[in-house]
């Protein structure tokens, strides 16, 4: 008997997977920005151009993250912190950077390469994992990614608009790994004029579509295509995530932490689901809700046991300020610039501790003494 067993296929409503391409200035971040204004309410735009996406703060309505190192690492974490905030839509701008800005996969395969004392492959074969990782988490995000692309650019003899030869600048190829575009539903290029041709569509509507400036209309067919299908309920990894984003304090956490275990021994969740989006989220909301109790306030210049921890140092004549602060961190096991900076409780342990060194002085000198004798 066989332990396949195939079913009817359905379409369902789903979360889009976007790619545009295209050289400097041909209007990627603004065509981004209006699809992701259609596709949802809450958007977060990665920025890796240097805050050029801001320039449309006026128009959009959206928050940013200012990124200037870009390991394939920093970008899950920052789609995991996407994720515990619960935006619509995130867009990458640009998903190039990870792949030959600083700290980007180029870089990371040398370094891994240097590492092993070998030649590139070396270094492909330890970061290819960490790349896939990257893109699982792009794929695996509960809502809407849009990715820009940079391109390498050419001049090449063209016509212009009154029919004259001249020499045209054009963009030629994505900087990005081969065949990334077969993880996105649209991936489309847009040029200098910023008119936009769809190289690659799930949606029969927009398959071969060339739209010169696409605004909203064209953001409207790809979001109804997207909508139409049958609406399912949460999954297992979207119940996850929620219970995720929910915990408001340390048993909470650890009761979430405790679900993705369990849900991953039962199947219900994959691997991928765990290493890509649900660990870094949870990771993500730890770094945000559990936080170092505050330190006690500082004791005043003014209160009683201070006062007294100064003059026993004066009795036990520790006249020097660096001997003083010596004794103090021997005492309470960390470095202080001052003793204002010592909790109520850290004074206490410094009074008993020179109460101790006191009482033991007299009784060190009597020894001392018949020794000598």
């Amino acid at each position: 008997m066989s332990i396949f067993t195939f079913t009817k296929a359905t379409k369902k409503a789903a979360k889009g997977r976007i790619a545009l391409d295209g050289p400097s200035g041909s209007g990627k971040t603004m065509t981004a920005l209006i699809v992701a204004a259609t596709l949802g309410e809450k958007v977060a735009l990665i920025d890796t151009e240097h805050g050029s996406a801001s320039k449309y703060a006026d128009l959009f309505e959206f928050d940013t993250l200012h990124l200037d190192r870009y390991s394939p690492q920093i970008l899950i974490d920052a789609l995991a912190a996407a994720t515990a905030a619960g935006y619509d839509v995130v867009i990458v701008d640009s998903l190039s950077h990870f792949w030959m800005g600083t700290d980007g996969m180029l870089e990371q395969v040398d370094k891994a390469a240097k590492r092993s004392g070998g030649h590139g492959m070396s270094g492909w074969k330890e970061m290819r994992p960490v790349e896939r990782q990257m893109v699982e988490a792009l794929l695996a995000y509960p809502g809407h990614i849009i990715c820009t692309l940079r391109v390498k650019t050419d001049w090449v003899e063209g016509e212009n608009a009154r029919g004259k030869r001249q020499m045209m600048k054009v963009g030629t190829k994505a900087e990005q790994r081969e065949g990334l575009e077969y993880e996105f539903d649209l991936v489309a290029s847009m040029d200098l004029s910023n008119e936009l041709t769809v190289v690659k569509s799930r949606c029969p509507a927009l398959s071969g579509e060339i739209v010169t400036k696409p605004g909203r209309e064209f953001a409207e067919v790809f979001k109804t295509w997207l909508d139409d299908g049958e609406q399912a309920g949460p999954s297992k990894r979207d119940q996850l995530l929620e219970q995720i984003r929910a915990a408001a304090d340390k048993d909470q956490l650890v009761a979430a932490w405790s679900a993705i275990g369990a849900a991953l021994k039962a199947n219900q969740v994959t691997q991928t689901d765990v290493d890509a989006l649900l660990v870094p989220t949870w990771q993500a909301q730890k770094a945000s809700v559990v936080v170092e109790p505050p330190a006690e306030p500082k004791n005043p210049g003014n209160d009683p046991a201070r006062r007294k921890m100064m003059a026993l140092f004066t009795e036990a004549e520790y006249t020097d300020r660096d001997d003083r602060l010596d004794f103090v961190a021997k005492a309470i096991g960390r470095k202080v610039e001052t003793t204002n900076d010592l909790t109520d409780a850290e004074v206490s342990t410094v009074i008993e501790r020179l109460e101790r060194y006191i009482d033991a002085a007299p009784q060190e000198n009597e020894l001392a003494g018949a020794g000598a004798r």
